[in-house]
């Protein structure tokens, strides 16, 4: 990227202590976020997609690594630089049902955040103007302010729920399966207030989702992880229509498409994910890999990197020849 990303993590590691040892969550893991940008983190239930995204609202401390968010470190910040920081990220959650206090009005759950955030709108009349003018944003009438939760469709509640996040003006919203509990058409609906309000704004997306066809739909990047490892990144279409790793392979094999003669044919793999208590040698996905030799047992796999943002960690990528990624050194 030419210019300074605004979200730049670098090898992140978390390991939390649980009956029987220590589950390393994250190992190792780098991406970066651009100003204006969706994206899209994918991977199996368990594999540390919300472990990292926690991180990325300093929710949780690593264990080595860093954090760089427009050039600073939030995790050295404290005081009122910390308090300051804290409103530049926040989230929309999955569940528009509990993550919506039902006592409050609609007006009430917008304004919530400027109860710790003072400064933002010092007086009563502002308040009630901005919610006004986020609710409009997102689609909802500006006396909706008055109407309790039970009165609002799980549609509705979600744009309520984005309306919350975007409160406090923020320049990354960490999105955690903000569809997954909608019918299929409000989702569209979602996703595509999403977009018109990233147009608008100019807001940066974390997206996690095990809905592929959504992740291809809003992403123009995608981090593909592995029991804690990032084993695949890069554009959307380079992730998807050329998958080097085998597990994105599976992955995009298994994704629905309505168009038959493009569709892949489906890899089924074998067997259960190894537990993250003690995971395989060498590759962590070799006990599930159709392409695994002697050296994904004994040796980590390398990176590899076509020098256009595409990479995988894999001894036997998927494309030979001269679209093949290069070893990093």
């Amino acid at each position: 990227m030419g210019e300074q990303p605004l979200l730049e993590v670098r090898d992140l590691s978390k390991s939390f202590t649980v009956r029987g040892g220590k589950v390393r969550a994250l190992d190792g893991v780098g991406l970066e976020l651009a100003r204006g940008e969706t994206l899209g983190l994918v991977g199996e239930s368990g594999c540390g997609k919300s472990t990292l995204a926690r991180h990325l609202l300093m929710l949780e401390r690593p264990d080595a690594g860093t954090v760089r968010f427009d050039g600073t470190d939030p995790f050295a910040l404290s005081g009122k630089e910390l308090f300051d920081w804290r409103r530049r990220v926040q989230m929309v959650f999955q569940d528009p049902y509990d993550s919506l206090n039902a006592r409050m009005t609609a007006g009430e759950i917008v304004a919530e955040p400027w109860r710790t955030h003072r400064t933002m709108y010092r007086t009563a009349r502002e308040r009630a103007a901005r919610v006004r003018e986020l609710l409009h944003l997102v689609g909802l009438r500006p006396s909706d302010a008055d109407r309790h939760l039970q009165e609002f469709s799980g549609g509705q509640r979600q744009r309520l729920g984005i309306a919350r996040a975007l409160a406090l003006d923020p320049d990354v919203v960490v999105c955690d399966e903000p569809v997954s509990a909608l019918d299929l058409s409000v989702q569209a609906q979602v996703l595509n207030l999403l977009a018109e309000l990233q147009r608008e704004l100019g807001v940066s997306y974390v997206f996690i989702s095990h809905d592929l066809s959504v992740v291809r739909h809003v992403a123009d990047r995608v981090v593909v992880m592995y029991l804690g490892r990032i084993v695949e990144s890069g554009t959307t279409e380079e992730v998807f229509e050329r998958p080097q790793h085998p597990y994105t392979a599976a992955l995009m094999s298994a994704a629905p498409s309505l168009d038959r003669s493009s569709a892949r044919e489906r890899i089924v793999l074998e067997g259960e994910i190894p537990s993250p208590l003690n995971p395989p040698s060498g590759c962590r996905f070799r006990t599930r890999c159709w392409k695994a030799t002697d050296i994904c047992v004994t040796e980590a796999p390398p990176r590899l990197d076509d020098g256009a943002g595409h990479a995988a960690e894999c001894h036997h990528p998927l494309v030979p020849g001269p679209e093949a990624l290069a070893r990093v050194p």
